[in-house]
Order: C-alpha cells, then structure tokens, then sequence
C-alpha cells in the first residue's frame, strides 16, 4: 500500500474498533444486571440487548445511499453524534424500558456500512482483503478489550458507567473522523440512480449469499451473550473474573485467526476455509450445550466458537467488497450491513425468549441449525477474483 492508504486503513480501523467497544462492553454484563433495572427480566435484557440492532438495521441503507450522494464522512458526524445521545440515554436510564430506548437511539447512528464504503473508497482493489482484515482484526481486538473492560467498570461502579465510558469513546471516534481520517474523492452526483442502485444490490445472489451469513453470525452471536455470561456465572465463577477468561479466549481465536486469512488467500482456499469456520462454530455449540461437564471445557469450546466467528467477521466484509460494483458500494454495504445489525436485533430478543422459557438447551439447538442453513446455503458461494492493480495515477494519494 502507498502510504497514504496505510494512513486510511489505520484511521478507519481506529474509528471502527473504538465505535464498536461501545457497543460491544456490554456483551458480558448486561444480562447479570437484572437488579439494576425496574421491571427487568431475562427476556427485556436480551431485547436491551439487541435492540440497538433493530434501529441499526433500518437506517443501514438510507446512511449507505445518502453517503453515496452527499459524502461519507458528512453522514459519519450525523450517525456518531446519535449514538452519543443514545449511550447518554442508556447511563440515564431507571427502567428497562429507558435502558432499551437508550439502545434504539444507540442505533440510530448506522454509519458501519458508510465505513465499509469508504474503505473502498479510499484503498486500491488488490489491497482491499487486507484493508478489510486490518478492520476485522481491530474489531476483534476491540472486542476482547471490551469483554475485558465491560466487567471491571461494572465492578467499580455499575452498568451505568460502561454507556458513560461508551459516550466517551464514541466522541474519540468523532475526533479521529475529523482530524485523522482523509476525506475521500467526491464522487459524481447520480440523485436518478438511488432506486436503480438499490435494486441492483437487491438481486445480486452472491451478495445475498453473504448477507444471509452476516444475518446468522450476529444473531447466534448475540444469542449466546444472553447465555454466556449467566454459563459463566453458573460456574461460581466470580463476574470479574470473566474478563480474564475473555481476554485468554478472544487472544487465542486471534492468534488462529490470522493464520487461517493468509492461508485461505494466498492458497486460495477461501472457500474450504469458510464452510469450515461455519462448521466448527456449528459444532462448538452443540457440544457446548449438551456435553460440557465443567469450566475447563466450556472455556475450551468458546475459544473453537471464536477461531470461527473471528475468521467469518474478518472475511465477509472482504467478500462483500469484491462483489458489489464501486458505483454501488454505499448501497450494496448498507445493505450488508442492515442483515448484520437485524440479525443482532433478532439473536438478542430470541435468544432472551428461548432462554426464559426453555434454558440453554433449546436455544443452543436452534443456533446450531443456524449454522447449518447457512452453510447449505454457502455452498453455492463462489470467491470473486481480485481486479487487476490499477495505476498509480489512478490511486487517492
């Protein structure tokens, strides 16, 4: 990469990881909070818990499309300046109900499909599986940092501080946007092509292919947070003392993750490596429901589920970029990321329904299914080739 696009992979990662330990600190708390919230349950808390999800999933495409016509980081400043209204909401909030309004408004700053955008936007083909394993890579790391901070915060001085501490980090983001991050070229108005663009990226089979993974990955992801933390606690094992047993797991799935991205592009064995990664999450939690017999095992098997979804979360965003033409890029990766941020939405509230009435034993099984539509349905995935380099005179310097 020229330096200036090291420069832009940096700055967008920074911007991504910091956005997304937000949302991401209260994984591991929020369903051991039911004392701090009037009129709480198992349930409302994973409707709190997703419900961000739900507001994320509407406005993926209209950010995307408005980010195509008036700029991207235009819409970046409107949806970060939302979210810290919705983390103030959420530190504020008495009830339950005030504590999921909170995360609506969380969501209403739906600019991850503008970033992904303007990934491409800003770094050249060739470089851009890198670019968007660089982000994923941040976004892990950001995840087991907040799997990590989200319990000794709430040890110190209760839920309500991690959405202040998130409040904090989302105007960080903001500082990073403005002053680091470089703005990309204007692209040419097309205000007659909105509808045509959208239906484009509605049709595209590979497209839909990747969305429907994206769509299953956060919905079991979210769903095996409502259960997670209370497994965890189930063990007698004290709640910050969750953090670490996080952070030994996130670092190892890391350290697997990275390995398996150069091998499957430099092999070219994406594929294999991708039916397999959904395979194993599949099978970690079968075993992880109906054969675990203590901590030992458990923590074992959260590391398998990890080495999967860390691989899957770096390699989507890359496969999406490849497949959806650059003229479609903002609407192709709101639409992305709407399937993301609704399956986040529905694992939280159906993993909190399953959880209530049934325990972990149903909702454990309906996710491994999950897993397994998806990988039929990856099956008839094919990997698009990278484009030719483009000249230097061609590239954002």
């Amino acid at each position: 990469m020229y330096p200036s696009q090291i420069r832009s992979v940096a700055s967008l990662a920074s911007l991504y990881s910091v956005r997304m330990m937000g949302l991401f600190m209260v994984l591991p708390v929020l369903t051991l909070a039911a004392d701090e919230y009037n009129g709480s349950s198992v349930f409302l808390l994973g409707v709190a818990l997703g419900a961000y999800g739900l507001t994320q999933a509407i406005l993926q495409i209209p950010f995307g499309l408005l980010s195509d016509r008036y700029g991207r980081k235009r819409l970046i400043v409107i949806g970060l300046l939302l979210f810290v209204l919705g983390s103030v909401m959420a530190a504020m909030a008495e009830s339950v109900m005030g504590l999921i309004l909170g995360r609506i408004l969380q969501g209403a700053g739906a600019v991850a499909g503008v970033i992904m955008a303007m990934v491409g936007d800003l770094v050249r083909e060739e470089h851009r599986t890198k670019a968007m394993a660089t982000i994923g890579a941040s976004i892990g790391i950001a995840f087991a940092l907040s799997l990590v901070i989200g319990p000794l915060v709430v040890a110190g001085g209760g839920i309500r501080w991690v959405f202040w501490l998130t409040a904090v980090l989302s105007i960080l983001g903001l500082m990073i946007l403005v002053f680091v991050v470089p703005t990309p070229p204007k692209q040419a108005k097309r205000p007659s092509m909105i509808r045509a663009d959208l239906k484009l990226v509605l049709v595209n089979p590979q497209l839909l292919r990747l969305n429907i993974g994206i769509f299953i990955l956060h919905a079991v992801l979210m769903a095996l947070f409502v259960a997670l933390p209370l497994m965890l606690d189930s063990y007698s094992i004290p709640q910050v003392h969750h953090s670490w047993i996080y952070l030994g797991v996130m670092f190892g799935a890391f350290c697997f993750m990275l390995p398996l991205i150069i091998v499957g592009e430099r092999k070219n064995r994406l594929k294999v490596l991708f039916l397999s990664m959904i395979l194993l999450m599949g099978v970690s939690l079968v075993v992880m429901n109906f054969l675990v017999t203590g901590p030992v095992l458990m923590i074992s098997l959260m590391l398998i589920f990890f080495i999967g979804f860390n691989y899957l979360e770096a390699t989507l965003p890359s496969l999406m970029s490849r497949v959806v033409p650059a003229p479609q890029r903002g609407a192709g990766s709101g639409l992305f990321s709407t399937f993301q941020f609704m399956g986040a939405a529905c694992g939280g509230v159906v993993g909190g329904y399953l959880y209530e009435l049934y325990g972990t034993d149903v909702m454990f099984l309906v996710a491994a299914v999950s897993m397994l539509v998806w990988w039929l349905i990856a099956l008839g995935m094919s990997v698009p080739a990278q484009q030719a380099k483009m000249p230097s005179e061609n590239v954002v310097a």
